[in-house]
């Protein structure tokens, strides 16, 4: 399984907010139990991998060189 880096840096900022504002929701009882998804965004912007991203071939992420170029 491919673990390359698939989450740009303005993704990861998105996802962070979003995550946090619905485990914070989540915590006040807004939303309820279910805004505990947000962990599911935080990870992956922390990890730099979506797996949905890899089954769909999205890449938010700049193009990394390679070594011999």
């Amino acid at each position: 399984m491919n673990f390359a880096p698939n989450v740009g840096s303005i993704d990861k900022i998105v996802r962070i907010v979003v995550g946090a504002l619905l485990i914070l929701l989540a915590l006040s009882g807004t939303i309820g139990w279910w805004g505990w998804i947000g962990i599911v965004p935080i990870v992956t912007a922390l990890m730099g991998w979506c797996p949905a991203y890899t089954l769909f071939g999205i890449k938010t992420c700049p193009a990394n060189k390679s070594p011999g170029a």
